[in-house]
C-alpha cells in the first residue's frame, strides 16, 4: 500500500501470499505432526502416555566431516504400526494412513506386517485403530482394526470404500488443544 506521502508501508510485504511452489512430498509430515503435537499434550496434561515408534534402522556408513551426516543405512525389519502407549490402564496401538483419494483408502498403503501385529494386540485385549487422514477432504477418522483385518482378509477389494469407513468409522473433529483429539472418540468406543 502506497501513503498519500508516496512511502509504502513495510508491514504490507509481510501479507504479500507467499509464492513458494506447494511441497506435497511431505504432507503426511504435516498429519504426522498433528499427531505428535496431541500426544504431547496428552502427556503433558497426564491424560495418557502415546509414543511414535522409531522406525528401526542400522547404519552402516558414517561421514564424521559433514557434521555426522548418515550416508548409507538400512531397515533392521520391518516395521509395526505408527504409535502405541498407556491409556486408562489400557495398551493402545495404531497406525495413521493418509490418502489423496477422496473415494477410498487402498489396501496397498497397509503392509501385511501391520495386520499381524495388529491381530497380536487385539488377541491379547489391547486396543488397535487406525487414523485415516482424507487429504483433499480434510476428514480425519478413527476405524477400529478389526474391520479392517476382516476387510483387508475377504480380499473382495482392494481397498476400503469412504462410505464404508464412514458408515463403520468415526470422524474426529479438529480442535485446537489438542488438534486431533482422537482419545476423546477412544473412550466413546473403547471406555462404554
Amino acid at each position: 500500500m502506497r501513503y498519500p506521502n508516496g512511502q509504502q508501508n513495510q508491514l504490507d510485504k509481510s501479507l504479500v501470499t507467499d509464492t513458494k511452489p506447494i511441497q506435497f512430498a511431505n504432507r503426511g509430515l504435516d498429519f504426522e505432526r498433528a499427531i505428535n503435537l496431541s500426544n504431547s499434550y496428552y502427556l503433558e496434561h497426564d491424560i495418557a502416555l502415546i509414543y511414535k515408534r522409531p522406525t528401526p534402522i542400522h547404519v552402516v556408513k558414517v561421514d564424521y566431516a559433514h557434521n555426522c551426516k548418515i550416508v548409507d543405512a538400512y531397515f533392521e525389519k520391518q516395521s509395526t504400526t505408527d504409535y502405541n502407549g498407556v491409556y486408562k490402564g489400557k495398551y493402545i496401538d495404531f497406525e495413521c494412513k493418509e490418502t489423496k483419494s477422496t473415494t477410498s483408502l487402498s489396501f496397498h498403503n497397509i503392509p501385511s506386517q501391520q495386520i499381524k501385529h495388529l491381530k497380536k494386540v487385539i488377541y491379547h485385549g489391547g486396543i488397535a485403530f487406525f487414523l485415516i487422514y482424507f487429504v483433499s477432504l480434510d476428514e480425519i477418522y478413527l476405524l477400529d482394526v478389526k474391520y479392517v483385518i476382516e476387510a483387508y482378509e475377504a480380499k473382495i477389494r482392494k481397498s476400503i470404500a469412504l462410505e464404508d469407513i464412514k458408515a463403520n468409522g468415526h470422524l474426529i473433529k479438529q480442535e485446537f488443544n489438542p488438534r486431533i483429539n482422537y482419545l476423546k472418540l477412544v473412550d466413546q468406543i473403547y471406555f462404554k
